[in-house]
């Protein structure tokens, strides 16, 4: 095997600031993630997800880039760009959005940053909303500047989080809530620190300003947390499917629009902004949608790990929709799945085929998420 240090496809494929400090500690692959190394395995995915929802884990995000838009116009750039309306987003706050294109679709679902009153990020999934935001400021005749910035995330998530944030910065970082951050400084570290995260738990999100840094960042964070219980880890996909988190490309993409999974609450049809692709949602709001995201409990041996395909549903030998995300959880002792369905089988309850090479199994369509539905435990206050 190569060193360590070597490891690589090319320099197409970025390494994050906290490449090495990964690999030191423990993680054996990697995925790629907007253009990056993503760590996917640190050995045991169940134990990390013991780990995250017992403890706390530390997760290189840095795949996570920002767009940052800035200039007399951004505030309106920011708002053509997503159907949320953003009237009310304070400096200091965060939102959840989606990007959509001119037919509805979702092109992603970023979280929102409001670093001051015309300076934003928009912290992406898998995707290139750089190009994007980019082509849209050419024609849009709005005075913006859109780059991508010098801003590395970590998620450092699970209960005991907030002990492992109180050592290292003090008591007064238990005053942020939940989708709001302050700019902190560690130790000659420049930071935003937000209360967010990706894995449903409790946690916060550290955005390093400084990729020179991320080493030094992550050892002092790891040296922290060494009384907490805290673990190198990766995003947990058994967590992430318990809470019906979308995974971009997994179980959304541009062809699939806010109504299909159940994301109505982010799509403002009734102001006078305007913003890409506002007909056609309305349109499809008024037309109503023929398919859904629906959650799936397989009745079969528990999956050893998630689906890397999807994987056909069917009702009367006809096929219905598809298995985007599924994984077992070990705490709910069952085989959970995210699944577009068509609109006719999507009623709770109704018991459907699932077609996974030459297995034929036997799933229910159930609520969702799969745990926590209200969100207490990521929204908490401490």
């Amino acid at each position: 095997m190569k060193d360590k240090k070597d490891f690589g496809f090319g320099t197409q494929i970025r390494k994050s600031p906290y490449f090495d400090a990964t690999v030191r500690w423990g993680a054996t692959g990697f995925s790629v993630y907007n253009h990056m190394y993503i760590p996917r395995d640190f050995g045991n995915p169940e134990q990390n997800f013991w780990n995250l929802i017992n403890e706390a884990i530390l997760c290189d995000v840095a795949v996570e880039r920002q767009v940052e838009i800035t200039g007399p116009d951004a505030f309106k750039f920011i708002q053509l760009l997503t159907p949320r309306d953003l009237s009310k987003l304070s400096v200091g706050q965060c939102k959840y959005v989606l990007i959509t294109n001119n037919e509805g679709g979702i092109l992603n679902d970023p979280v929102l940053l409001r670093i001051a009153e015309n300076h934003f990020w928009l912290s992406l999934g898998d995707s290139d909303i750089l190009l994007w935001a980019q082509g849209v400021a050419i024609n849009s005749g709005l005075d913006v500047k859109i780059k991508e910035p010098d801003v590395s995330p970590l998620q450092l998530q699970g209960p005991n989080s907030a002990k492992i944030m109180q050592k290292l910065f003090g008591d007064e970082i238990l005053d942020i809530k939940y989708y709001w951050f302050k700019e902190i400084n560690l130790d000659g570290i420049p930071l935003i620190v937000s209360r967010t995260g990706w894995s449903s738990e409790f946690g916060y999100e550290l955005f390093l300003r400084d990729g020179s840094k991320g080493d030094i960042l992550w050892e002092k964070i790891m040296e922290a947390g060494k009384n907490f219980g805290l673990k190198p880890g990766h995003t947990s996909s058994i967590r992430r499917i318990e809470g019906a988190m979308l995974s971009y490309h997994a179980d959304a993409d541009i062809y699939t629009n806010p109504y299909e999974v159940g994301l109505d609450r982010l799509v403002n049809l009734d102001s006078e902004v305007n913003f890409v692709g506002k007909d056609a949602l309305k349109k499809i709001k008024e037309n109503g949608i023929k398919r859904k995201q629906v959650g799936l409990v397989l009745k079969c041996q528990p999956l050893k790990a998630p689906n890397t395909t999807f994987w056909k549903v069917t009702k009367n030998d006809k096929i219905v929709g598809k298995i985007t995300s599924a994984v077992y959880s070990p705490r709910l002792k069952k085989n959970i799945a995210l699944a577009m369905i068509s609109i006719e089988e999507s009623n709770i309850n109704n018991i459907l085929k699932v077609h996974n090479e030459d297995l034929v199994i036997e799933a229910t369509v159930v609520e969702k998420p799969f745990y926590d539905p209200k969100k207490k435990i990521a929204s908490k206050n401490i």
